[in-house]
């Protein structure tokens, strides 16, 4: 077996864990099996790389060291927030703010396995293993991996401040990391434990998975949108007006002692803050630890069915009928609808493609056009809308893979009549419960900032999508629905992708000549869905 660095490294510490009662080489095997398990295991930033490259990749690489590698592309952001000035109360503030953010984000998306684990506890503590060792490893487990989240995070720009402000700063910023770290930690469990003890185990596992969502967007955005904020600010010349609610924002109280040692600031606020910023941490840890047989019963529910989703059938037997014409159809629309709402990996995959498809339009128009936007109702930088389709391609992929695809066998054994019905009712699924919602939100908003006066260049959009999908539909490889493992999904492809850009660009630049003709939008409208409802017999019928 494997033999770790930090495990060797932990042995030096041997003889204080078995004075506190903990059995070491117990501990230390139980360690040395998480942490090959955790190589194996797929950290949420890298979960929209090919799979197929990581599967190649992880016989020998730990996926967990290759995460670290995100962490410190985003960390090495921070380095702007530390060189941009002097204001040390708001720039450490956006610092903590962001790494904080981070830290939880990560610790729910990829850790609640760990700090939620049950089986531990029915499996080992039916050996010779005592609770107390196992807690220990538990807790050790998830120190190690968040310590090196958070120094990869924040490891770029303690660098650079040693440079910058001077070995001071550099030893507050370190003592600062730590503290947060550690405070990260127990916010997190504490808000597991106000979950659980107010709500389901279902309730906690559709929020972990929204989290994981959410930070798989917030990812893949972040890059472009910290480059861009100091476009908005200009920090040196903030003026800071304390009032009683930000003495309940936790990045205040680790950035205040900047202010306090390095520039003599012994303002009531700012001594306040630094108090609370070593104090605060302090207390979280014996709060926890006093609740923590409170926490393992609750986790109990864990295993409980009590809080699934409710039966929302009756909507879908509803739309069902409206869009699907035989009753083979309806069925797989139903079906697929389920799937799409309900499957906890599905959405782990295509949720993140949704919140790009809503953010995008908006990030190119303001990027590259905001000279224009006191002017925008007379320009025509609504075709923007069209980056939403950069979805479509990829979510017609996707509905191929499922994380329960064994279940595939269905069609199979099941006797059906019509094979393409299968696809014309996920197809429906896909486009009622999935591209019609983000185009509804993304037009309405366009709709609101051009002040209703687009409303019929909106329509033409939405035709443009439904034709998209057909096309996209037709050209791209067709398995069964939710027939296949997503640790074999390999993607539109880059030929798919290069055509599937050509065609969008073919359909903007359409959309543009139509506004040039006097009346071409309307007369377009009619034509565009004849032509839909041929191209949809054709291609997907």
């Amino acid at each position: 077996m494997k033999d770790f660095g930090v495990l060797r490294f932990l042995d030096i510490f041997k003889g204080i864990f078995e004075k506190i009662g903990v059995d070491y080489p117990a501990m230390r095997k139980i360690l040395n099996v998480k942490l090959i398990l955790d190589g194996r295991r797929v950290s949420t930033v890298l979960s929209n790389q090919n799979n197929k490259k990581k599967e190649k990749e992880s016989k020998d690489k730990n996926n967990f060291l290759k995460s670290l590698w995100t962490y410190i592309l985003m960390g090495a952001f921070l380095i702007l927030f530390i060189v941009i000035g002097d204001n040390f109360l708001f720039q450490m503030s956006f610092v903590f703010g962001i790494t904080m953010f981070l830290l939880m984000t990560s610790l729910i998306a990829d850790f609640s396995s760990v700090l939620l684990d049950i089986k531990d506890k029915e499996i080992l503590l039916s050996k010779p293993i005592d609770s107390k060792t196992l807690n220990m490893a538990k807790i050790l487990h998830i120190f190690m991996y968040i310590t090196a989240i958070t120094m990869a995070i924040s490891g770029p720009s303690l660098i650079v401040s040693i440079k910058r402000h001077g070995f001071t700063f550099f030893f507050i910023y370190l003592l600062a990391v730590i503290l947060i770290a550690l405070f990260t930690i127990i916010l997190t469990a504490l808000i597991y434990l106000v979950v659980l003890r107010f709500s389901s185990g279902e309730k906690l596992k559709d929020i972990i998975n929204y989290v994981q969502i959410g930070l798989t967007i917030v990812m893949s955005l972040g890059y472009q949108l910290i480059g861009r904020l100091f476009d908005f600010i200009d920090i040196n010349n903030l003026e800071y007006n304390p009032s009683l609610w930000k003495y309940f924002f936790p990045p205040l109280w680790f950035a205040a002692p900047f202010e306090l040692i390095l520039k003599g600031n012994n303002e009531s606020y700012i001594v306040i803050y630094s108090i609370l910023g070593v104090v605060i941490p302090i207390v979280s840890i014996v709060i926890y630890i006093k609740l923590m047989p409170m926490f393992e019963r609750n986790l109990q529910k864990l295993n409980s069915a009590e809080g699934q989703t409710k039966d929302k059938n009756k909507v879908n037997i509803f739309v069902s009928k409206l869009a699907c014409k035989d009753e083979e159809e309806r069925t797989f629309y139903k079906f697929a609808a389920n799937m799409l709402k309900n499957e906890r990996t599905f959405k782990l995959k295509v949720y993140p493609s949704l919140g790009m498809a809503i953010i995008f339009p908006f990030l190119m128009m303001f990027s590259m056009n905001r000279s224009q936007f006191s002017n925008i109702s007379n320009t025509k930088n609504y075709l923007w809308i069209y980056m939403a389709f950069v979805m479509i391609p990829n979510i017609l992929i996707l509905l191929g893979y499922s994380g329960n695809y064994k279940g595939a066998w269905i069609y199979e054994t099941i006797p059906i009549k019509n094979k393409p019905a299968i696809y014309r009712g996920t197809v429906k699924a896909a486009i009622v419960n999935l591209f019609a919602p983000v185009f509804v939100l993304v037009s309405l908003i366009f709709l609101i900032i051009y002040k209703m006066q687009i409303v019929d260049q909106m329509i033409v959009v939405g035709i443009n999508m439904l034709l998209f999908t057909i096309i996209e539909f037709k050209i791209l490889d067709k398995n069964l629905p939710f027939s296949r493992a997503f640790e074999v999904t390999e993607g539109p492809g880059g030929y798919n992708i290069l055509i599937s850009i050509f065609i969008m660009g073919m359909f903007i630049l359409g959309h543009y000549i139509l506004t040039r003709i006097p009346y071409g939008v309307y007369a377009y409208i009619p034509v565009g869905l004849i032509i839909s409802k041929v191209a949809w017999k054709k291609c997907v019928a």
